[in-house]
């Protein structure tokens, strides 16, 4: 007792313990407490303290939530902080309900961790509850809270306001936390929008309409009036299906008691329909052909649409001047992403050989485009898919049992292949060289073949070389010719000098070809990543 008294008089100690214990009290009132008001307030600031302590001693990941707990009397806090998590969970609603359990690591640290189909009741809740500003998560370790939440969007009170305007309230909530709004339709567009004196609660309707697939900024009247988030037809047709059927019926409602012209009715319908056909959580990206080039892009005068798009792609993996370019709006201009050639046929490699979150950004993003592209047209979308068939066919085969016949230089030649790979090494310069092994059978006589890629010139052109080094220099050059023919389906250029050696010379084509081997894409691909121009 004397040590636990003498160690709570550190302040490290103090606010190891007393932020859980604060935490227990406040839970345990609210779960006592009969006001729903009061229970969605105690979820909403414990769900804010747990995700400001996952922001920095904790893990997210698609299927866990950790937070780590170390130090002198860490088993302690760690029990404390678990007892906070199982109290939150019998505050919750019975679909959400989610059980945690500590693991103990090396060094006294304490791991409190919920996975699987726990991860995501808890998620759903941070999802709403994790400190935001203007929608916008403070800290990019929430962004995985983003695609456990499943909004639920109600529309009611549908009235005719003494100003002869359409008026409806639309209550949005996840998590057993919910915001009401009012829905206007005016004389040009449908108004949406939440208005308050207390700015934390207009940060969580900013959040929980971005949850429903709306990007839109918190704002102030003047210096001193409310603050309010709206949202207007165009960014409401985005939305996710259950926002854009909910605004539907108000407008249904509306025209059928002859509220609204019928045929102002129809136009913001069929807007709402063809959000439909978009993908959900997608703005609308333009597909099209200029001289023959796939332009991808999409334009916005919102700051926060074009912010939320540039990180969607570099979460994807992909990076900016290479992949993508950006212009920010300013000024109510308009702002835009667009994606290069090479930044969707990357996204179209990576939709099958990324990580597990890039390969599922990766392969949503290349869904919609193909989408978008069909609806642009026959020869936009036959131009889309031929970059992304091209380059998602890379690593689709294997070196190990590929056999094929080709011929050089007249003659032909029965090539089979053992094996093969791919790796890095530095030159005595500091550059970063590609070597590809492959190890094959030509005509019945087994070798392994080398060929050395680097960047080369102003251009960083790509160029490979091999020699022929063996006794018989013609016919060993005649093979690793036939070789890279019969896996790249491209002749090289052979080059016989003055010392009778014989080079064997690669271009960038040839690499191409080569990335369509499972044992050498992956490594094709980070070696030109890493050594293209930034």
């Amino acid at each position: 007792m004397y040590r636990l008294a003498s160690d709570c008089t550190r302040d490290e100690v103090v606010r190891k313990f007393v932020e859980p214990a604060l935490e227990l009290v406040m839970l345990d009132r609210a779960l006592n407490d009969n006001d729903e008001s009061n229970r969605e307030r105690a979820r909403l600031l414990f769900g804010e303290m747990y995700a400001t302590a996952i922001a920095g001693d904790g893990t997210v990941g698609p299927d866990i939530v950790k937070l780590t707990v170390g130090g002198g009397l860490g088993g302690g806090a760690a029990l404390l902080r678990l007892a906070t998590l199982h109290l939150l969970s019998q505050l919750l609603p019975k679909e959400l309900k989610f059980n945690a359990r500590i693991y103990v690591d090396e060094g006294r640290y304490y791991r409190i961790a919920a996975t699987g189909e726990n991860a995501a009741g808890l998620m759903r809740l941070l999802a709403v509850s994790a400190p935001s500003a203007g929608g916008e998560y403070l800290s990019p370790k929430f962004n995985e809270f983003l695609k456990e939440a499943r909004v639920e969007v109600r529309p009611g009170g549908i009235r005719l306001t003494p100003r002869g305007l359409v008026a409806a309230d639309l209550t949005i909530s996840e998590a057993g936390v919910a915001v009401k709004y009012n829905v206007y339709l005016r004389e040009t567009d449908i108004l949406l929008q939440f208005r308050s004196t207390d700015r934390s609660r207009v940060e969580l309707a900013a959040l929980l309409l971005k949850l429903a697939g709306v990007g839109a900024e918190v704002k102030r009247e003047g210096d001193e009036g409310e603050w309010y988030v709206r949202a207007t037809t165009d960014k409401l047709a985005a939305g996710r299906e259950e926002l854009r059927k909910a605004l539907a019926r108000v407008v249904k409602t509306a025209r059928d008691n002859g509220w609204v012209d019928a045929g102002k009715a129809e136009r913001w319908l069929e807007k709402l329909e063809r959000g439909r056909m978009l993908m959900e959580g997608w703005p609308k990206y333009k597909v099209r052909l200029v001289e023959g080039a796939l332009v991808v892009s999409f334009r916005s005068t919102n700051l926060d649409n074009i912010k939320q798009e540039t990180q969607r792609f570099r979460e994807m993996g992909l990076e900016e001047g290479r992949h993508f370019s950006v212009k920010m709006p300013k000024g109510g201009r308009e702002g835009y992403v667009y994606i290069l050639r090479e930044g969707l046929a990357y996204a179209a490699w990576l939709s099958v050989y990324g990580s597990g979150r890039q390969r599922e950004l990766a392969a949503k993003f290349v869904e919609y485009i193909l989408r978008r592209a069909w609806e642009a047209g026959e020869e936009v979308y036959e131009k889309a898919r031929e970059i992304v068939e091209e380059r998602m066919s890379r690593g689709s085969l294997k070196l190990e049992g590929f056999e094929k016949k080709v011929e050089v230089d007249g003659r032909e030649h029965v090539v089979k292949v053992v094996g093969g790979g791919a790796e890095f090494e530095k030159s005595r310069s500091g550059k970063t060289l590609l070597k590809i092994r492959i190890a094959a059978e030509v005509d019945g006589i087994r070798r392994e073949y080398e060929i050395t890629y680097s960047r080369r010139g102003r251009t960083n052109a790509v160029v490979g070389f091999a020699t022929a080094k063996a006794d018989g220099r013609e016919t060993d050059a005649a093979r690793l010719v036939a070789v890279i023919k019969a896996l790249t389906g491209r002749e090289p250029k052979v080059y016989r000098m003055k010392d009778g050696t014989i080079k064997i010379e690669c271009y960038g084509g040839h690499l191409e070809g080569f990335m369509r081997y499972a044992e050498l894409a992956y490594a094709i691909a980070k070696w030109l990543e890493e050594t293209g121009r930034r």
